[in-house]
């Protein structure tokens, strides 16, 4: 039997919102008629039209583990990455692993985390075709993955039209469920509703969207619910959220309370700062609200007169979807909580 993996923060390693940022404006560009989407909105994909009825999208994701098991941390992986090509909205085509493992530890973890992933590249209908590996300190691993879709039904993340609804296809609270395993080392009801979510595809929830009027979309994960609501807010409309419509996985309001939280939460809350206006008097749940997520939920803009219909399909198909907010007229902030 192999050992234990070291736990390393799953999309809570990922860089804070600002040093991105600043990188980013330092790197070069070059323009094409082509390039739907490029990284200049931190959209979640890039998008690149071949013809007119079909664009590839393009997108990686990987990063150190967020459980202990081999197997389910390749899972997770593998989920996380794919769901970049549902939140524009897609079809997963290909996928190539991406690896780093340490050239003394047991090989036999390196295999269960090749075999979660490539079982949930199956289950996205995609192929695995290969990949690349490196030696390193540490374990990391991921996917990068090609898509397909039509150029004409892109999904951006900024293209939210004042009325929409917001709805989110999963409940919130896994970096701070993760910190509590970490200090307690149960694996409570709480930690393994965590699993399960952060293994679920988001491929149902995307398939069922695109009968609907999507304005804009995008998935949650290391910049937390309101970091990626804020890169779908634009200065022509704020994002009004409403706290008590928030899904939160059952156990995780009372790990917030008892400040069970982790450091990438605080990275993002000192980013959002001048953001966000919090309407509420209830720190618990902020954290949940900024905390990083692993594999998380879509949100999707959708029309008002559409939202409902939305959310019932969802719910009937099992997806664990919730209205939380309404796309309004420009105030002083990008959100507001109330």
């Amino acid at each position: 039997m192999y050992d234990k993996l070291k736990r390393g923060g799953g999309c809570a390693a990922k860089l804070p919102i600002r040093t991105l940022r600043d990188v980013l404006d330092t790197v070069p560009t070059i323009t094409n008629e082509n390039l739907i989407v490029g990284f200049e909105t931190s959209d979640d994909a890039a998008v690149f039209k071949l013809k007119e009825d079909i664009a590839i999208i393009n997108t990686l994701d990987f990063f150190p583990p967020v459980v202990d098991d081999p197997y389910t941390f390749g899972k997770i992986a593998a989920a996380n990455a794919l769901s970049d090509i549902y939140a524009m909205g897609g079809d997963v085509l290909l996928a190539l692993n991406i690896v780093c493992f340490p050239a003394t530890d047991d090989v036999k973890q390196l295999s269960e985390i090749l075999r979660g992933g490539a079982e949930k590249v199956m289950e996205a209908g995609g192929i695995l075709c290969g990949g690349h590996s490196i030696r390193d300190e540490s374990v990391k691993y991921g996917l990068s993955v090609t898509g397909t879709i039509d150029p004409l039904k892109v999904y951006k993340n900024n293209g939210c039209k004042i009325g929409d609804d917001i709805i989110i296809t999963k409940p919130l609270g896994i970096g701070i469920i993760n910190a509590a395993y970490g200090k307690f080392e149960e694996k409570n009801e709480t930690y393994l509703k965590a699993i399960s979510v952060m293994e679920t595809l988001n491929k149902t929830a995307c398939e069922i969207s695109k009968n609907f009027d999507i304005s804009a979309c995008t998935d949650i994960t290391g910049f937390g619910l309101l970091g990626h609501l804020n890169e779908m807010s634009t200065d022509n409309y704020t994002i009004i959220v409403d706290s008590k419509s928030i899904p939160y996985i059952s156990g995780v309001y009372e790990y917030a309370k008892n400040s069970i939280v982790t450091g990438a939460a605080s990275k993002n809350r000192a980013y959002l700062k001048n953001k966000v206006n919090f309407k509420i008097n209830d720190t618990a749940l902020e954290e949940i609200l900024i905390d990083p997520q692993t594999s998380g939920g879509l949100c999707f803009s959708v029309s008002e007169n559409q939202s409902s219909k939305l959310l019932s399909k969802l719910k009937e198909n099992g997806v664990e979807a919730s209205i939380i907010a309404k796309v309004s007229k420009r105030e002083d902030t990008n959100i507001v909580v109330i």
